[in-house]
């Protein structure tokens, strides 16, 4: 499981610009990007009074994801691209860490039995030292802007049931940051799982 990209935008633009590294800052988000702050900035909501806490302090998407509707890291908007990592089966609450490369094995984690490999290499490799920790905080709820983005794209990202109700949504999971520090891309991402699983709901 590993880092495959990287994004950021300081202006309200939909999508974002890849760089190869970015810096989270603990309780805000990412370093220089427009979604940063203790409260919520995404636009459509500034209007609330008071202003609800920032759950959406950094975006992830994967690349499995964006491989199937042919969208390019950072286009719908995500600071983080993922390879390797399901995050639509995470629970609320889930600590995903970020560690050093581990050369030829930075994506360890994928296939059968690669989340218990990577959480055990991630032990293995030093949890204890430094580095940038983000904890999964709910959905992302599929907005009108990805189809100004490309029309009929925002469907693609919802999962109805035989009754055309809305049952699931694929356009990534909402992260605060509970420890800062870099994110590169290449960057191995170890999954924390909580004690209890609270199914992920739109924040």
């Amino acid at each position: 499981m590993s880092v495959h990209a990287v994004a950021l935008s300081a202006t309200h633009e939909f999508s974002k610009t890849p760089a190869a590294a970015i810096t989270l800052l603990a309780g805000l988000g990412v370093q220089g990007d427009c979604h940063s702050g203790v409260h919520v900035q995404h636009r459509s909501r500034q209007h609330l009074r008071p202003r609800p806490p920032n759950l959406r302090q950094v975006h992830l998407l994967a690349r499995e994801t964006l491989a199937e509707v042919g969208v390019a890291p950072g286009q719908l908007g995500e600071n983080v691209t993922t390879a390797g990592v399901d995050l639509l089966a995470l629970g609320r609450g889930t600590r995903l860490h970020f560690l050093p490369a581990a050369g030829a094995d930075a994506d360890a984690g994928e296939g059968e039995g690669g989340e218990a490999q990577a959480q055990a290499e991630g032990h293995a490799a030093g949890l204890d030292d430094p580095h940038a920790v983000v904890v999964v905080q709910g959905l992302r709820n599929p907005c009108p802007q990805i189809d100004k983005f490309r029309e009929g794209l925002k469907e693609r990202f919802i999962v109805r049931d035989a009754e055309r109700r809305i049952v699931g949504r694929k356009a990534g999971v909402m992260g605060t940051v509970e420890v800062g520090g870099e994110v590169s891309v290449g960057m191995r991402i170890v999954v924390e799982k909580p004690a209890t699983f609270e199914p992920l709901e739109c924040v």
